[in-house]
């Protein structure tokens, strides 16, 4: 439960990944805080590690300037948008924030649908996550109408964080990479193939350890044979995902730091494949208040 009195906002947006969460607050008097926790996905974590993670959002709200009384959190919209947000995971997510904002409004939504609001606000378009993860849908301007299984790193999640460590990883071991290449990634990283065996094979979350060494790829991006790796791969993603739409004639748009940072790959694996790009945003938060915004305002 809050304290008497704790960070108040009209509108509380969060966005969450398997590796991190963005919350956005909007107060009374219009003013803006951002914090970030590490990412909730009620498929992969226990109830009890949710609210750890929720319930230390008190410390990080400490020493904000827009406090005001628990008693007021009636006034409270929440919107969490988030990973593994799908029912009936979901609904642990919206009991656990009820309990934390006693009296709140509580909504609890998939990620993909947050982006596809943060993206493309109330006109049609096809929308994408490339992050640790992927994902993509076809959205009509309030929800989403069509969705190609994202299946996660092991089955799908082409394009993703996960799935190019995971192929530069096996390149690396069977030398599919240029010598001097491969000999970077050893000397970077201070990994044996034993290392990477143990971290992919029995982990916790494998899937942060691949993505964690996407690093090397925005390092070695202007090189020729990473260049290919790069737009091979996000043709794949769409190919396997976006192509299934078959609207051709609808731009599409990304959020996710994986298609942040590739943007110009990105969008040359689009062009390949007869697909116009929309917009590229590193962090949707913003775009899901400023969908939000309107729909209070209505």
């Amino acid at each position: 439960m809050w304290p008497k009195e704790v960070l108040m906002s009209m509108i509380l947006i969060a966005d969450s990944g398997s590796t991190k969460t963005t919350w956005l607050f909007l107060t009374d008097d219009k003013t803006q805080v951002r914090v970030e926790t590490t990412g909730i996905n009620p498929v992969r974590d226990s109830e009890s590690q949710i609210r750890e993670v929720i319930g230390n959002l008190n410390t990080l709200f400490a020493g904000q300037t827009a406090q005001i009384h628990a008693s007021d959190c009636r006034k409270l919209k929440v919107f969490f948008y988030g990973a593994g947000c799908i029912p009936p995971y979901s609904k642990v997510v919206e009991k656990i924030l009820m309990d934390s904002f006693a009296g709140a409004s509580v909504v609890v939504e998939s990620d993909l649908l947050g982006a596809a609001r943060a993206l493309c606000g109330r006109e049609e378009g096809v929308a994408c996550i490339l992050g640790t993860g992927s994902n993509s849908c076809l959205y009509d301007g309030t929800d989403i109408v069509a969705q190609t299984p994202a299946l996660g790193w092991i089955l799908g999640d082409e394009g993703s964080g996960a799935v190019l460590g995971r192929r530069l990883v096996g390149d690396v071991l069977k030398r599919q990479l240029p010598e001097h290449l491969c000999e970077s990634f050893w000397t970077r990283f201070h990994l044996s193939q034993a290392d990477i065996i143990e971290q992919v094979y029995r982990g916790a979350q494998p899937n942060r350890f691949l993505a964690s060494l996407v690093s090397f790829l925005a390092d070695q991006a202007s090189e020729p044979a990473i260049h290919a790796f790069l737009v091979e791969e996000f043709r794949r993603f769409l190919r396997r995902n976006v192509l299934a739409y078959h609207r051709a004639d609808l731009p599409v748009s990304f959020v996710g730091g994986v298609a942040s940072q590739f943007s110009s790959e990105l969008k040359e694996a689009a062009r390949s494949e007869g697909l116009l790009v929309g917009s590229i945003l590193r962090n949707p938060v913003d775009g899901m208040m400023k969908y939000h915004q309107a729909q209070v305002s209505l």
